[in-house]
């Protein structure tokens, strides 16, 4: 891989992820060809945080159709990266859940 731009795609952003975030996981879908070392070295870089681990796992396609046409959706890899204590990655921190009263 060249550059971080190019290991980390987007953050995954999900209830289950959200709640992860209490536990210092994020989650990120990565290149399909990356390796946890890489994946490791981008998100201290891009974020300026300590990865104390990464897990990596294959999301698996989904059936899906429209009208008559049945068809898969992609395969991609997604990273769950833990940071350590007291680190906190700015990206998903700044989105707030709205509250309505």
């Amino acid at each position: 891989m060249n550059s971080a731009y190019e290991v980390i795609i987007r953050p995954v952003v999900s209830e289950r992820s959200f709640d992860q975030m209490a536990q210092n996981k994020y989650t990120f879908e990565v290149a399909r060809q990356a390796a946890k070392e890489e994946i490791a070295a981008a998100v201290e870089k891009l974020f300026n945080v300590h990865v104390l681990k990464v897990n990596t796992l294959w999301v698996k396609p989904k059936n899906k159709r429209v009208r008559y046409v049945t068809g898969k959706t992609r395969t991609w890899k997604k990273a769950i990266v833990t940071i350590a204590d007291g680190e906190q990655i700015e990206v998903f921190s700044n989105q707030q859940v709205a509250v309505e009263e």
